[in-house]
């Protein structure tokens, strides 16, 4: 079957005259499942009526992933210099002068780090333009980032130092369950040496920021958890919700949010997934990513809190394991591509991305202090 007529890539008249957003999504590491859960992603004609959808990655390697999968060609290709802006449909901004071939050795390698690099490079270029209104990232190595000299943990770190921004926070989507993280890859003993008041503030400050302009709630409902159990009942298991968690919400109330708590874990998520609350905050990476796994194990996605942009990610890693025998389980792009879609029409009324200089030039490494999240 030949492939679709190519799409105009002239720019439309006004950024926000086309009603389906432009949102870019990086391929990821080119060994990995990436390419095949994008191709899987968008052969789903719903899904593609959502936006217009730029895919930076390696054209050979994506039609490798769409063979595999028996998957007709939907997409055109264009030199990634080239595709900036389409009309419709979905592009490959082709990265062809990287020449890693097909099929890739499914494995960690110098080589496919850069190549991830560079396609992320090119997404947060073209959003600091104003040309994106949404990322979303495919599954990244983070090894293989390390093999290639860049020192950036994972997707966070980098995306919050290309568009300098001192606070990021990871949250998680799982049907109706939304959940932030207050800390992230840190061992439960170490947390009481970390654990402060501004370190509870800032995920619900940055949560409710999201559910007004986002996700379009006007005022939004967070539910803080304790870190104890029971909440620590009045002090009988623990002093943190009396010291930390508590003026935490005290701050938020003041800065104008609706926060409540704080509450018991083994309660307030099922609260929160029959509608109670339009969000939770976590205080620590299990106490929120297991009932996020258990109810959308294949399907749930993250986003990141306190970028200028929209960022989604799918909710698992490269997974070399299963790469290129056609395993892999797309429901997890599917909704952070639907997420991403849905988040740029209601932020279409806030300003537009400005350009403005980064933290450090993006193509180069840098240390940051800011946690990675469950983005590798």
């Amino acid at each position: 079957m030949s492939k679709p007529t190519p799409n105009s890539s002239e720019p439309p008249v006004a950024r926000h005259q086309n009603p389906r957003p432009l949102v870019g999504i990086t391929m990821g590491d080119p060994a990995g499942i990436g390419p095949e859960v994008i191709a899987k992603a968008l052969a789903d004609p719903q899904i593609r009526r959502l936006g217009r959808f730029i895919i930076y990655g390696l054209n050979e390697v994506f039609e490798y992933a769409a063979d595999q999968a028996e998957l007709n060609p939907y997409w055109f290709r264009l030199p990634h210099e080239l595709a900036t802006r389409i009309q419709t449909g979905v592009v490959v901004a082709d990265f062809d002068d990287l020449s890693l071939g097909v099929p890739l050795l499914h494995q960690p390698g110098h080589r496919t780090g850069e190549a991830s690099m560079r396609f992320l490079n090119a997404a947060i270029k073209s959003a600091r333009q104003g040309l994106l209104e949404a990322i979303v990232t495919g599954p990244i190595c983070k090894e293989s980032w390390s093999l290639a000299g860049y020192r950036w943990p994972g997707h966070t770190e980098k995306l919050a130092s290309a568009f300098a921004c001192r606070r990021v926070t990871m949250m998680f989507v799982a049907d109706r369950l939304r959940v932030a993280l207050a800390s992230i890859h840190e061992p439960l003993f170490d947390l009481r040496n970390s654990f402060t008041i501004g370190r509870v503030f800032q995920p619900i400050d940055l949560m409710g920021d999201a559910l007004i302009h986002w996700f379009g709630i006007p005022r939004p409902r967070i539910a803080v958890c304790g870190l104890n159990p029971h909440a620590s009942e009045n002090g009988m298991f623990g002093d943190e919700e009396r010291r930390i968690i508590e003026p935490a919400i005290v701050m938020a109330r003041e800065a104008g949010w609706d926060a409540q708590g704080p509450f018991p874990a083994d309660t307030v998520f099922w609260r929160a997934s029959k509608g109670h609350f339009d969000g939770v905050v976590a205080m620590y990476h299990d106490q929120g990513l297991i009932p996020v796994k258990l109810l959308a194990f294949e399907s749930a996605c993250q986003i990141t809190l306190g970028l200028p942009v929209i960022r989604s990610s799918v909710d698992h890693g490269t997974a070399f394991d299963i790469a290129g025998q056609d395993k892999a389980n797309p429901e997890s792009m599917k909704t952070a591509i639907r997420l991403a879609c849905e988040l740029a029409l209601h932020n279409r009324n806030r300003p537009a991305i400005h350009e403005h200089p980064p933290a450090q030039d993006p193509t180069e490494p840098l240390t940051t202090s800011i946690e990675s999240a469950d983005d590798e």
